[in-house]
């Protein structure tokens, strides 16, 4: 299917807008092996949202003293909503550089992620040796 400006068209000689425009409407269309990359790194991001979220829904439901556990569970909802935009970010920022020649951005997301990580981590283990 050949591509030109975000628009594909098909065998039948129909012509759709490929979306977002932002990401396709740029550039030239890239080796499909590094698309699908950068798309698996994406679904890797949209992992990472959903788990953080669904510990934070996890230990709202099962935590002891819910109250004390309160801020931690809102902070990793947060935390995977968070995460999510920066994927997509990600995503977007990587495919235009991809369709563009441009080097790649840098993983700026990531050092938050694992600071927010440490920050519940210390956080647990802080809990876990008051409450022994």
């Amino acid at each position: 299917m050949p591509v030109s400006d975000g628009v594909t068209v098909t065998g039948m000689g129909r012509e759709r807008l490929r979306r977002p425009r932002r990401v396709y409407g740029v550039g030239a269309e890239p080796d499909p092996r590094f698309s699908l990359a950068n798309e698996r790194t994406f679904l890797a991001w949209l992992r990472t949202a959903m788990a953080l979220t669904a510990g934070g829904v996890g230990l709202d439901v099962l935590a002891p003293d819910r109250t004390s556990y309160l801020l931690l569970a809102l902070a990793l909802v947060v935390a995977g909503m968070a995460t999510g935009v920066f994927g997509l970010l990600r995503w977007i920022a990587a495919e235009r550089a991809l369709r563009t020649g441009s080097p790649l951005p840098a993983l700026s997301a990531g050092v938050l992620l694992v600071s927010v990580s440490l920050a519940f981590g210390v956080f647990i283990l802080v809990v876990l040796v008051v409450e022994r």
